[in-house]
């Protein structure tokens, strides 16, 4: 699979990044807004609402890597990720609607299951489309270089993905005051753009895929391994653990942020609504333009000091959060600022490291995995974010937080947000950085790589 390919063209680039809207639309709005909604607007409380996100991400990983080794299994015309892509994209955006229904009952127990069946049936679906999605970064070229410009332009989708939603629920919340018909109306958008996108970005790609695919015919070939050896093969790749550390604590960390984010703006710093998604476009808006000046400067920076540099940023937003004080509205949104940089760090770095792991397992094992790669590290993130937003709803809960208390919350519940969004959050993502700190290949270790199984492939052709 080591033969001169073809640059990536621009249109493969546009149309790969589209896809990934299908995952940032929906996914956005559930970041930012889940929680809360779940607490103040469906009335579920803090402590259920925890455990019920607890088990729908811990499920959500379970599949992650059975889903990644059944695409990397499946053999059609169209080959091993698009029949997923496919077919999954209606019951995400069905799903995606779904979630931000407020069923007619105050029962804590119907609420719990409504919402566990539908969090159920959304991960799946899912999974089955943006996993295989995201495995097209390490199909779609080898180049180092390529692959994180390929990341970049996924990215720059997700944040404008993301700034879209943002604005998009800053529009509805202005315009509309019934607060169900705010969310259930963003959903119901969100979900059907999702479902658009991903036949947008398969029919912009295939082509290229298809053309790839021909000309390194063995990696159509699936793998004869068990699903339980090629778990065992992944985890006995170092630099792998190393990237599902980092890739882990990035996302930890800042969906912790974020999630805590409209309980810190409306609670402590004594604001309304609209300055959650304000604060969030900022961070969004700066991470977009920042992205892409990560994406010149990866041509001359190894990967791994760009996030050693770039994480830095938000590590500091966070413990200026802690400190923060209501009233100081114009250094909230200069930590905003700060934030997107090194949110910007944590969407390009990660990912773009991964497919150079997967071309080390190939000389290790002569088999290309892409799918229980992508699938175990997705895995452990949501596993990691499911256990983070769990405990964050129990904190709250013990801390005495009142739901839809109108700003009014007691000292404890007061100083239990800012230790989450604070301490908590930095601390997860200094583990990331010594990890990053240790992450073994480099730009000449990948062309090392590659020369390697270039000469295999020779040899054996």
């Amino acid at each position: 699979m080591l033969s001169k390919e073809k640059k990536l063209t621009f249109h493969t680039k546009f149309f790969y990044g589209i896809g990934e809207l299908s995952g940032a639309l929906p996914s956005n709005i559930l970041i930012f807004f889940f929680l809360f909604f779940l607490t103040n607007v469906a009335g579920l409380s803090p402590g259920l609402a925890g455990l019920m996100m607890l088990v729908g991400k811990v499920w959500d990983g379970i599949n992650d890597p059975v889903i990644g080794w059944l695409s990397d299994h499946t053999c059609s015309r169209w080959g091993r990720r698009y029949p997923w892509m496919l077919f999954g994209s209606v019951p995400l955006g069905i799903t995606s609607i779904l979630l931000w229904v407020v069923p007619p009952t105050t029962n804590q127990i119907l609420l719990f299951v409504y919402y566990g069946v539908v969090s159920f049936l959304f991960y799946v679906s899912f999974t089955a489309v943006l996993l295989p999605y995201g495995t097209l970064s390490a199909e779609l070229t080898q180049e180092y270089d390529e692959r994180t410009s390929l990341i970049s332009f996924r990215s720059a989708f997700s944040i404008g993905g993301s700034i879209f939603s943002l604005v998009l629920a800053q529009i509805i919340f202005t315009k509309i005051y019934n607060i169900k018909q705010q969310y259930l109306l963003i959903g119901l958008i969100c979900g059907l753009l999702a479902m658009l996108m991903i036949y947008i970005s398969v029919w912009g790609t295939y082509h290229r895929y298809h053309q790839v695919q021909q000309k390194h015919l063995k990696s159509n070939k699936t793998s004869p391994l068990s699903f339980k050896k090629e778990l065992y093969l992944a985890f006995n790749n170092r630099p792998f653990l190393y990237v599902m550390g980092i890739y882990l604590c990035s996302w930890l960390g800042i969906q912790i942020i974020a999630s805590t984010l409209p309980f810190f703006v409306i609670n402590c710093m004594k604001l309304q609504e609209t300055h959650v998604t304000q604060m969030a476009i900022t961070v969004q808006s700066t991470a977009l333009f920042v992205l892409i000046l990560l994406n010149f400067m990866s041509k001359k920076i190894e990967k791994k000091y760009i996030y050693l540099y770039g994480i830095q940023s938000i590590i500091i937003a966070g413990l200026g959060l802690f400190f923060l004080q209501s009233g100081q509205v114009v250094l909230l949104y200069i930590l905003a600022f700060m934030a997107g940089i090194g949110i910007a760090t944590a969407y390009i770095v990660p990912w773009s490291m991964l497919p150079d792991v997967i071309d080390l397992d190939e000389l290790n094992t002569g088999e290309r995995r892409e799918g229980i790669f992508f699938g175990v590290v997705v895995q452990l993130q949501k596993i990691g974010v499911a256990l983070a937003l769990f405990f964050v709803g129990q904190i709250l809960d013990w801390s005495g937080y009142i739901p839809s208390g109108e700003g009014v919350q007691t000292e404890s519940a007061l100083w239990a947000i800012r230790i989450i969004i604070g301490p908590i959050s930095t601390g997860i993502l200094l583990i990331g950085l010594i990890l990053a700190y240790f992450y073994p290949i480099t730009r000449q270790v990948h062309q090392e790589i590659l020369l390697k199984l270039s000469s295999h492939y020779t040899h054996f052709k």
